[in-house]
């Protein structure tokens, strides 16, 4: 009786050693240096086919190194920044000055590069909405896709992103309003949604770690939030639709430096406490704003270079107060201030520290100046449409001025304020 063979003989030798061979042999070149995940390679040129460079003759072509066949695409695709494999900072579109950026639209398939911490689109001319599916990046940090062409809503999912630290999508179509959970991420210090097409109220709630928030440009309505986070220093509300007083909103705000209410439908008097040493723009222009300057406190506030102070186009009265003496840029004009201009004002007009000072259309009645001197060619002085004729070599006006050089006798005598 023959011998029963082993199990393994019922293999042919040649199948043997080709598996050994497939256990010895090292692995080819190019899966060696595969660096990059199979799914985050796939999503890399899911985005690739929906996005394209708009063509435009010298510009560097951003997509000319997304080459899927690249033995190492988190070293050779353009924008991209790996670690250990993963995507972890993807910037689209090159930013040179000599590129027009990029078309097409985001597609869902972002959501793949699950260790996304940043996410920078380069201004160009994509359309359609922000993919909601990004709100399952846990890890995101910084999104910044402005200057192009987005719709739609911001999503709801973006409020899931508890690391998010940078929120930019300025200068978009976006539209629909804020959403609730937005404004409360604990890690969130910079958002800017201006240039969009946003309506509705603003969040009563804020996170208590914003540094900068700007949402000017929009179709906001309603009053100011009830409170804001102390820890701002940039904040902007313009060219909204925003109604109500101003109150006592920002006496808590101690490091606030620039503050940009103008161009709303604001009312009521003028807080005092706004005059303070920490501001160093105070935008307040176009409202419905009452009261008066306050006078020169125990702590007057030191304006430095590349203050502004826009007032204008007010309801504000009283005589000029000193305390905006030194701004280098200080918008008076279109409101009732009466009286003579301080002295302080002139003095600072004659060493240089003011260069612009827009006093026109108020009933303002004196400009103590020194018989032939002459302010530096770095100054304009706008004086036109007084209680008085501005001193000669002081006109210095916008064409928005008029040409009448001072108002006429009766508005002077009959003008009182409240």
């Amino acid at each position: 009786m023959a011998a029963k063979p082993h199990a393994h003989s019922s293999l042919p030798l040649p199948s043997l050693l080709l598996l050994l061979l497939l256990n010895l042999t090292p692995p080819s070149h190019q899966q060696q240096n595969q660096k990059i995940s199979t799914v985050d390679l796939h999503a890399l040129i899911s985005i690739k086919n929906s996005l394209t460079d708009v063509p435009f003759r010298g510009a560097t072509a951003f997509f000319s190194t997304w080459d899927s066949a690249a033995p190492d695409p988190c070293s050779t695709f353009s924008g991209v920044t790996c670690t250990a494999g993963r995507v972890t900072t993807l910037t689209l579109g090159t930013g040179l000055s000599d590129s027009p950026g990029l078309a097409g639209s985001l597609p869902p398939s972002l959501a793949d590069l699950t260790e996304l911490t940043q996410l920078i689109l380069f201004p160009g001319i994509v359309t359609g909405p922000i993919p909601f599916q990004l709100g399952r990046l846990a890890n995101l940090r910084v999104i910044s896709l402005t200057n192009n062409r987005l719709t739609g809503p911001i999503p709801q999912t973006l409020s899931l992103l508890s690391n998010l630290h940078t929120l930019d999508l300025s200068y978009n179509r976006l539209t629909g309003s804020i959403p609730q959970g937005l404004t409360r991420l604990p890690a969130l210090k910079v958002l800017i949604l201006a240039s969009n097409s946003i309506s509705g109220e603003l969040p009563h709630d804020v996170s208590s770690q914003l540094l900068h928030l700007d949402l000017k440009r929009n179709k906001l309505t309603g009053p100011l939030p009830p409170s804001l986070p102390t820890t701002l220093r940039y904040l902007s509300f313009s060219e909204n639709e925003m109604s109500g007083p101003i109150g006592s909103l920002f006496d808590s705000l101690t490091d606030l430096v620039h503050l940009d209410l103008g161009m709303n439908r604001l009312s009521g008097p003028l807080p005092q406490t706004l005059f303070r040493t920490t501001l160093q723009s105070l935008l307040l222009q176009r409202n419905n704003l009452s009261g008066w300057v306050p006078p020169v406190g125990s702590q007057p506030p030191s304006y430095g270079e590349g203050s502004i102070v826009d007032l204008s186009h007010n309801s504000i009265t009283g005589e000029l107060s000193p305390i905006l003496a030194g701004v280098e840029s200080l918008f008076l004009n279109n409101n009732r201030l009466i009286g003579k201009v301080p002295r302080e004002y002139v003095k600072s007009l004659y060493m240089g520290t003011t260069r612009t000072l827009y006093l026109q259309h108020n009933y303002i009645s004196g400009f103590p100046v020194e018989p032939g001197s002459t302010l530096p060619d770095t100054v304009s002085l706008c004086l036109s449409y007084n209680c008085m004729v501005p001193p000669v070599g002081m006109e210095a006006c916008p064409a928005s001025a008029g040409t009448e050089l001072s108002r006429p006798a009766s508005q002077c005598s009959v003008f009182t304020y409240g």
